[in-house]
């Protein structure tokens, strides 16, 4: 039994959704297909989200029917007879629509939940119904939201292990169904309220399935051929890497990297569950495996690319050396803001951070203006380059003015202003 994973751009429009019906289709055993939100739909919803918690009524309505437009639109490039699919979106389309209806209450990340987890609902729906219904790959649409139990810890959700994986043993059971359709992303508390796994958490979904039900793989589809040693659309230069150890590629999505969500491989390494990595425009690509038994040998330089940073430097405004109570007050107000800190380093009378820019940095700045002199560069990169030489740290840097910088024996890492990149 296996679980396969496709993200957003692999569901962006209808060509999208007849390829992934043609992958399917090749594979004759048991499945659980995990489907995130359609092309840029989580996107369109967060805008939606702040319309609604600004209680902006043009910008809601005009984020909705935008939404709204994009669904119907892929429906009728996708179904002969859609009167039955439309019937269904548009129910969904009605209960949201009841919940934009209602005002919201005091908790931004309460509110994001309810209302992006929509997406994954519309695109399991629209790709499970076309299936049946088009393509004749008779599959069973879950509504992973009961089965995957969470805290209410909103927008970054804790998963409830024992309880998932038993709601999830009974409910995938194969016994008179060989193929399953359901979200990534989403679940829900023990109140039957909407939770999410963090932005990207659709891969933490497969997982979470994967190890509930002792699966063979989880095969993570994407538009690039495998594990790139970087992000191609801002440097050309970006091999594929064959293979990688769950250690290694751990420590790729703890500094950022994007093809993995950092939370993926754990639950995998707990049972020795193989990740495959692959290209749903050539199926046919071997990818990358990250598993357990790779042996050691050298990597070429992996460069980390994240873009909408700020970098802060908090300093007493007595003078006195940034101690321990010192940085233990400013941890804990980033923890109290749910911002999570991408660089940090200290020197006697400083304390840096290097942080995605969100809409919650300003009154963490506010709260903590009284006791600290606080300096902060706005819209700077993080460029993180692991098992870097010199040659590439030279590339990188090249013409960039560097804000910061951190090199330990396998990792060198830079805040740079923002500028364009160009490796010609």
């Amino acid at each position: 039994m296996k679980v396969f994973k496709f993200g957003g751009a692999s569901v962006k429009d209808a060509e999208g959704v007849k390829n992934i019906s043609k992958i399917i289709q090749r594979y004759d055993e048991q499945l659980v297909i995990v489907v995130s939100a359609m092309g840029k739909t989580t996107d369109a919803l967060e805008k939606l989200v702040e319309a609604y918690y600004d209680q902006d009524n043009n910008l809601e309505q005009e984020a909705f029917d935008r939404v709204k437009d994009f669904h119907f639109t892929l429906i009728s490039d996708l179904f002969q007879n859609g009167e039955l699919i439309k019937k269904k979106i548009n129910l969904l389309f009605d209960q949201l629509q009841q919940k934009l209806s209602n005002p919201p209450s005091l908790n931004y990340d309460f509110e994001y939940d309810q209302i992006v987890s929509w997406g994954e609902l519309l695109s399991t729906t629209i790709v499970s119904q076309y299936l049946n219904d088009e393509e004749g790959v008779v599959n069973q649409w879950v509504d992973i939201r009961p089965l995957l139990r969470t805290d209410e810890n909103y927008r970054d959700a804790g998963v409830d292990w024992n309880l998932s994986g038993e709601f999830m043993r009974k409910q995938f059971n194969f016994n008179t169904q060989k193929v399953y359709l359901t979200q990534g992303f989403i679940g829900s508390t023990p109140n039957n309220l909407s939770t999410t796994l963090g932005r990207e958490g659709s891969d933490y979904s497969g997982a979470i399935i994967a190890f509930a039900l002792n699966a063979d793989s989880l095969s993570i589809w994407k538009d690039v051929p495998g594990v790139l040693n970087a992000d191609p659309r801002w440097y050309p230069k970006a091999i594929k890497i064959d293979e990688l150890s769950y250690w290694e590629t751990i420590e790729l999505s703890y500094y950022g990297a994007q093809v993995i969500h950092p939370k993926t491989l754990k639950p995998l390494q707990n049972k020795s569950i193989p990740l495959y990595v692959k290209s749903f425009v050539n199926p046919d690509g071997v990818g990358t495996v990250i598993r357990s038994d790779v042996k050691v040998k050298e990597l070429p330089p992996v460069l980390v690319l994240k873009q909408n940073q700020i970098f802060i430097t908090f300093s007493p405004k007595d003078f006195s050396f940034i101690m321990e109570k010192n940085l233990s007050q400013i941890l804990t107000v980033f923890s109290k803001y749910r911002i999570k800190i991408n660089l940090m380093q200290n020197s006697a009378l400083n304390f840096s951070v290097c942080v995605d820019m969100k809409r919650n940095i300003p009154q963490l700045i506010e709260e903590l203006n009284e006791q600290y002199l606080i300096r902060y560069n706005e819209d700077v990169e993080l460029v993180t380059i692991r098992h870097y030489n010199e040659s590439v740290i030279e590339e990188i840097i090249k013409g960039k003015e560097i804000v910061d910088s951190q090199i330990s024996r396998v990792t060198a890492r830079y805040v740079l202003k923002k500028c364009p990149w160009d490796f010609s």
